[in-house]
């Protein structure tokens, strides 16, 4: 998979090739899916109709899967995601006030990227790491046990990568 900041632009040519790739398979939808936001870092707008004219779906039914499914981006993601744990262990352990510390020193809310497109910040609703709550997965590496101390120190240390 090629790197946040090294990801391909928006290419037509080559979301063609991805759609065709996978457009036999049984539920080409989501896997197209995957495979788009891959290449591109998101599902980019103009894939859209491609998409839905490839597997005779409207523009619609294309748009409510991406839009249902939390993990699709309609614009690229920052060269590093952190995905926070929302979940009801998380939170009891103080994981909003980890997040919210996060969230307001990097000038942004849920969803949103650092100005600079050094950061994202994701919502997540379970990692499976309960045991060390609150929890984050920051460029797919989980951390847990995290204080709003401890995950500014991991962000930044991602950040000077």
């Amino acid at each position: 998979m090629p790197s946040a900041s090294h990801r391909p632009t928006w290419d037509p040519f080559r979301a063609e090739a991805i759609i065709a790739d996978h457009a036999q398979m049984p539920g080409a939808l989501l896997p197209i899916l995957h495979a788009l936001q891959e290449e591109f870092g998101h599902v980019p707008e103009p894939a859209v109709p491609l998409l839905a004219d490839a597997l005779n779906l409207s523009r619609a039914e294309v748009h409510g899967v991406i839009t249902f499914y939390h993990d699709f981006r309609h614009d690229p993601a920052g060269r590093h995601v952190v995905k926070l744990c929302r979940a009801e262990a998380c939170q009891s352990m103080k994981g909003e006030h980890t997040a919210s510390h996060l969230l307001r020193r990097l000038g942004i809310d849920w969803g949103g990227t650092t100005p600079d497109g050094s950061v994202t910040v994701e919502p997540v609703y379970c990692l499976g790491l309960c045991a060390t709550a609150p929890a984050a997965l920051v460029d797919g590496e989980p951390h847990g046990r995290l204080t709003p101390e401890s995950l500014a120190g991991i962000v930044e240390e991602a950040r000077r990568a």
